[in-house]
């Protein structure tokens, strides 16, 4: 007997038709990133020398280290900011469909913003909120 099956219906066909697709699309992927990851490889500079680091046609010269340690305030705002700006996004298909939801959906909707409320009021008394 042979290692090869036999493909007995048109379905098994078409799945493997298809599986072949994503597989050629996954190897051209694949080829494509290793690509051009040699392609850099080939055209970098190797040099060390000291001018290679230094900045090019624009920006100050550096002064000192570049491993500077950033205040966890600027982290902290950051997450703030994109944790309620993403929140909000999910009030609009709420308010799309507000009359379908009935009461229930209100109630849902006023728990959550009481929740993103609570949050606003513990990072604004951490001091998560002060620009210094």
């Amino acid at each position: 007997m042979c290692c090869l099956y036999k493909i007995s219906s048109p379905e098994t066909a078409e799945f493997l038709k298809q599986f072949g697709q994503v597989g050629v699309f996954l190897a051209f992927g694949l080829f494509f990133a290793f690509f051009s990851l040699f392609l850099a490889f080939l055209v970098r500079t190797r040099g060390s020398d000291p001018i290679f680091r230094t900045t090019y046609e624009c920006g100050p010269e550096s002064i000192g280290s570049p491993w500077v340690a950033f205040n966890v305030r600027f982290y902290l705002f950051a997450l703030l900011f994109v944790l309620f700006d993403v929140e909000t996004l999910f009030i609009y298909p709420w308010a799309v469909v507000y009359k379908s939801l009935g009461m229930a959906g209100f109630v849902e909707m006023v728990t959550f913003i009481g929740i993103l409320f609570v949050g606003l009021i513990y990072a604004w008394g951490k001091g998560g909120l002060k620009w210094e």
